[in-house]
């Protein structure tokens, strides 16, 4: 399974809300004391991001989204999330909730986390009710059940813990099974 995709998750959440942030005009509002008591928020937010080559690397959908700039978190409901490799779709993400921490450092995706990679051999499937995200370290935890489905195995995990900066990740208590195609 390429943990690396769970990744993109945590950059789609800190787009929408740097996006949000930056539009608002917080980027660029005078400091006045009052306005760092503000709570902002939208609906039906869509973002449409490029790479460095001008390909399109991802699309999200968010239903809402609140940003408490005193307390520095962020909430978007129905986050939906496509990720992008030569134009085509890669994987795919959707999260009933994610709550951002301290300007994003953690990110708590919650409600039906359900990520999609598109393999060559088929789809892997990766679902949990609760995924922990600390994207610029690029790790992601869970103490909460994880279940994988692909075309070749399937199991279930009393959790994980990644390093998708090296690619390690971690499994605990690992019941599945395992049928290569002959």
């Amino acid at each position: 399974m390429d943990t690396r995709v769970l990744y993109i998750v945590a950059i789609a959440i800190a787009a929408v809300s740097g996006g949000y942030y930056y539009y608002s005009g917080k980027a660029n509002r005078l400091e006045a004391d009052s306005s760092r008591n503000m709570t902002y928020s939208a609906q039906g937010i869509n973002l449409t991001q490029t790479n460095d080559q001008g390909h399109l690397y991802i699309r999200a959908q968010v239903d809402r989204l609140e940003q408490n700039m005193q307390q520095q978190t962020s909430k978007l409901e129905n986050l939906h999330a496509s990720m992008y490799q030569n134009g085509q779709v890669n994987a795919t993400f959707f999260s009933k909730v994610a709550n951002g921490y301290d300007d994003n450092e953690k990110v708590i995706l919650s409600g039906d986390v359900v990520a999609t990679k598109l393999a060559e051999k088929g789809e892997i499937v990766f679902r949990t009710d609760e995924l922990t995200t600390y994207p610029k370290t690029k790790m992601i935890e869970t103490t909460h059940q994880v279940d994988v489905q692909s075309s070749q195995a399937s199991f279930v995990s009393n959790g994980l813990k990644a390093n998708l900066e090296n690619g390690q990740y971690e499994f605990f208590n690992i019941r599945g099974k395992y049928a290569p195609n002959s």
